[in-house]
């Protein structure tokens, strides 16, 4: 985790170094002027002698002013490191995200991912900056206080020894015990973010089902939850200070006592003893400083083992050492092909498809909820890897080739496409970076998504909002099927991406794509058979395997599940995953 997180400094690497620098001579200088001050007591106001009183002062302004200028140099260059690192921790996870397959994000919550970029980065970054200026300063202050202590009085340094004991024991005693509890805390956040998450995207159905008060209620638990946690955590943290004051304070007394009667039998001066307090206080002070860097750093031990396991996570599906860029045809074979979504665990969501599509076919695909349909077509561009078989296009087994050129040229439009913020144009330019605006204008013809453009004010400049929350659901798919198209592909996968559209419409595209695009493959899933009727082919699965697969009229005759679904949806009941009662 360590080096991982290490690696991430990169280019603030002068900063990070500069700052324990100059936080060191902040110390040196610091240390120095109770020095100074004991020289002012005993060889300037004791003696007398002005002149020694003012050489000493502007010796001690001078060195005040180098702590101060190294102190500002430190704070500087710690906020430059900081900041910077905690930059490359984001984008480091960020740019590995981007590379995960489906596989690799089904192991991180998305509200799992969106804590650790923010709130454990926020952790670790506050902690990287404490190490290297408080972890230096701290330390340096307490070594060089102690010496001069000891340089001073080493008798009555004893004092110091004995409270830096009693003091370590009882906070690494606290510490012990609160990083178990921040282990806990930062999965809770997870639980909250969570919540939000699935609250804010969903608003409309909260509405809709009057389900405020239980998303409310919700959102409280998972909230105390942390509540509980960090008062748990933060009262143990608490008694720090308490911890800390009784052996200042002690110290302060006994050294008060002892100073004076040393200061009787002339053994010590009082400018010494005056130094000594000052001395005191700054051990003190860095013992606490101390406390307080073990404490954040208990705090983000959890958030940067949770940052390191996304950046070390290695994508499961990646490029070839020699990619193939050159995918012939549109061609789709699945050859004897089994899949689950956790490998190896017995419970395959396909098994033993062996499925040859022809370039340029129009296949449809149906079946009931949760036989695999999407999950069949997910192979196709390469979205999972099969557990065994193989799938090819163009005669090529997708392993072999460079997955941007696969994606391109296998187009799919999920269930569940999202338009982003911007114009229309902007979005259809996802499809094809550098389309023409006749580019886009024909793929929006094709999906018949130029009839409601048009009737926009700023037709293909209207923007779009969030998520495409300003347009209907069928709009949306439209959009969503234009840009895949202007992708120009070999193969064009719609995932039951038609759902929100009328028949009619739905008919229309259909339509278009046999007369406009025919040696592109089209593979369609629905729910609807008119949506797949008119397909060369039929795809029939049945609970991951194949249970039928010809034309419509044949799948009729020989085909019970599909027959089933045909008569229920021309009878009217609409429910496509129940058989028709006899």
């Amino acid at each position: 985790m360590i080096k991982t997180l290490m690696g991430q400094i990169k280019q603030y690497k002068k900063s990070a170094v500069l700052t324990p620098i100059f936080s060191a001579l902040e110390v040196i200088f610091e240390v120095i002027i109770p020095f100074i001050t004991a020289a002012i007591i005993d060889n300037g106001i004791n003696k007398q002698d002005m002149k020694a009183v003012a050489v000493y002062s502007v010796l001690m302004l001078v060195i005040a002013f180098l702590s101060l200028a190294s102190g500002v140099l430190a704070g500087k260059y710690a906020a430059n490191a900081s900041s910077g690192f905690a930059c490359n921790l984001r984008d480091s996870m960020y740019e590995n995200i981007q590379r995960f397959s489906f596989s690799n994000i089904d192991k991180f919550s998305t509200a799992g991912l969106v804590t650790r970029m923010t709130t454990d980065v926020t952790n670790v970054q506050n902690a990287f900056q404490m190490i290297i200026r408080i972890a230096v300063r701290a330390p340096m202050m307490l070594i060089c206080s102690m010496a001069m202590c000891f340089f001073i009085n080493a008798r009555l340094s004893l004092i110091f020894l004995a409270a830096m004991l009693v003091l370590a024991v009882l906070l690494f005693t606290i510490i012990g015990k609160v990083t178990k509890i921040f282990d806990v805390v930062f999965k809770k956040y997870d639980d909250l973010n969570a919540s939000v998450q699935e609250n804010v995207s969903a608003i409309r159905v909260v509405k809709a089902f009057v389900r405020e008060d239980h998303e409310k209620q919700k959102f409280r638990t998972a909230s105390d939850n942390i509540y509980k946690m960090f008062v748990k955590a933060e009262s143990l943290i608490a008694l720090n200070n308490p911890i800390m004051m009784f052996v200042i304070y002690a110290c302060i007394v006994l050294l008060s006592w002892f100073g004076a009667k040393f200061i009787v039998s002339d053994t010590l001066t009082t400018g010494e003893l005056t130094s000594m307090f000052t001395y005191v206080m700054g051990i003190l002070m860095s013992l606490m400083m101390l406390s307080m860097i073990f404490v954040m750093l208990t705090m983000s031990l959890a958030s940067g083992r949770r940052i390191a396991e996304v950046i070390n996570e290695q994508p499961d599906i990646t490029n070839p050492e020699n990619p193939d860029t050159d995918i012939p045809s549109g061609k789709i074979d699945f050859n004897h092909v089994s899949f689950a979504y956790k490998h190896g665990s017995g419970e395959d969501t396909l098994r033993d498809i062996d499925l040859h599509i022809n370039a340029g076919e129009t296949i449809g695909v149906i079946g009931g909820t949760g036989c695999g349909k999407s999950s069949l077509v997910n192979l196709i561009s390469r979205l999972y890897d099969v557990d065994s078989g193989s799938v090819c296009v163009g005669g090529k087994d997708v392993k072999g080739y460079d997955l941007e050129v696969l994606r391109n040229n296998v187009a799919v439009v999920l269930q569940k496409n999202v338009l982003f913020s911007g114009t229309i144009t902007e979005n259809l330019r996802w499809g094809k970076e550098d389309a023409t605006e006749e580019e886009c204008r024909d793929a929006c013809r094709l999906a018949c998504a130029d009839e409601f453009i048009e009737r926009f004010p700023d037709k293909y400049e209207t923007r779009i909002e969030q998520g495409g929350s300003n347009v209907s659901g069928g709009q949306k798919q439209r959009l969503c099927i234009a840009r895949a198209l202007l992708k120009n592909p070999k193969v064009l996968i719609l995932d039951d991406s038609t759902s929100a559209v009328d028949t009619a419409t739905d008919a229309k595209i259909r339509e278009a794509f046999a007369k406009k695009i025919p040696g592109t493959t089209k593979i369609i899933i629905a729910q609807r058979i008119s949506s797949v009727q008119g397909a060369d082919r039929i795809l029939v699965l049945d609970d991951g395997m194949i249970s039928g697969f010809d034309t419509h009229e044949k799948l009729i005759e020989s085909n019970e599940i599909y027959r089933e679904i045909y008569e229920a949806q021309t009878k009217g009941s609409g429910d496509f995953d129940e058989p028709a009662a006899d």
